[in-house]
């Protein structure tokens, strides 16, 4: 992972502790892809992109997302979910994260961003 990226999940991890989200695994990998963060929302598990961006100019970061990666988040997230906690709501949320030329950091949550 890049500096940039590594800086962009930090930020968001703290500002989901702000938001009260408990955190169980940063970086989650399987064999078949990772997911940055994993938390939850009270009683809902939540499995979280997030996408990191020095600029908007072109795209904001969440429109990065595509349908393999929403594939491959919804694959992970079936495998953590039948080992950890099988009996318990589920959603997908991205978080984008956007630093400009004058360092002052952006952070958008788009909450249930795509269908389990």
């Amino acid at each position: 992972m890049n500096l940039l990226g590594s800086e962009g999940e930090s930020l968001a991890l703290r500002f989901l502790k702000r938001k009260g989200y408990t955190i169980l695994a940063r970086n989650y990998q399987t064999r078949i892809g990772e997911i940055d963060i994993i938390a939850k929302d009270g009683e809902t598990v939540v499995f979280i992109e997030v996408k990191t961006r020095s600029s908007d100019t072109f795209a904001a970061p969440f429109e990065s997302v595509n349908v393999t990666k929403r594939m491959k988040m919804r694959n992970v997230a079936s495998l953590f979910l039948k080992k950890h906690s099988p009996e318990l709501p589920a959603r997908f949320d991205v978080i984008s994260v956007t630093r400009n030329g004058k360092g002052q950091v952006s952070i958008h949550h788009i909450r249930d961003a795509f269908e389990a």
